[in-house]
């Protein structure tokens, strides 16, 4: 049975890790979601992916504690190394990606989250933040780079070494969040969360132009100025010869609502 079910609706993809009750990560899991990210990625039908968490009391708890009990140290280490790498291919992707957080999100499942472009999560539905200094280790899955990006170095230390959780309305006040929704139920959650995926994807958004903002920012912040300008650069020169700019240009001029087609 896969660990991540995989779905697409009208231009989105949904990768759901489904281990309950906490639907945390073991490898297996990992390996599971690395495919999915492929699978997503190669899919010209797909514009935007969304993660989220089977249920609704967890997005994600982090690491499958029993599994890194067990586990030696050389296990340990390759498999941190594999969730590295399985979310820099989710953040290099040149499609939108949304966490959808239905639950507690909070060690390594912040950090699955973190990597996503967009941040929305159900009011009132659990807790956040990174407590791995209570296990006596740190945020192992990228935790200390990206809340680092997120929040400030002075803010993110903090966080990291109090190791206390928080609401979801406290992350949306520190920038983790972009969104926290008020909805009656899980399911309510989930329509309002395909209906935001649903704004950027065609026809309604150039998609290209979407995943080429994606790859100037993510990849650009690595470099120096100089070297994120060429890069901006190399990206508008391809969108430049898209079908989308030609018809956002005609739909400007034309006084018309644009249809765009993610070529």
């Amino acid at each position: 049975m896969a660990l991540v079910d995989y779905t697409t609706s009208n231009g989105v993809a949904f990768l759901t890790l489904n281990d309950p009750p906490t639907n945390g990560y073991t490898f297996e899991m990992m390996k599971d979601l690395d495919s999915a990210i492929l699978e997503a990625r190669f899919d010209p039908d797909v514009q935007v992916l969304v993660l989220t968490g089977h249920g609704e009391k967890f997005f994600c708890a982090g690491a499958n504690i029993n599994m890194l009990k067990e586990a030696d140290e050389r296990f340990k280490y390759y498999f941190c190394l594999h969730a590295n790498e399985t979310l820099l291919r989710l953040e290099h992707t040149p499609k939108l990606t949304i966490a959808a957080i239905n639950g507690h999100c909070v060690g390594g499942g912040l950090e699955i989250a973190l990597a996503c472009d967009l941040l929305v999560a159900r009011a009132g539905a659990g807790k956040m933040g990174l407590p791995e200094v209570n296990l006596g280790v740190l945020p192992g899955t990228g935790g200390t780079q990206r809340l680092a990006r997120a929040v400030g170095r002075a803010k993110a230390i903090e966080l990291m070494v109090e190791g206390s959780t928080f609401a979801f309305d406290e992350g949306k006040k520190l920038g983790l969040l972009h969104h926290v929704w008020e909805t009656e139920s899980h399911a309510a959650f989930m329509t309002k969360v395909e209906e935001y995926a649903r704004r950027f994807a065609k026809p309604e958004r150039a998609s290209l132009a979407v995943g080429a903002i994606k790859r100037a920012v993510i990849s650009g912040l690595d470099v120096g100025m100089e070297q994120g300008l060429a890069l901006e650069r190399e990206l508008q020169a391809a969108l430049f010869a898209s079908k989308d700019c030609k018809e956002g240009l005609s739909a400007y001029l034309g006084k018309r609502k644009p249809s765009f087609s993610g070529f």
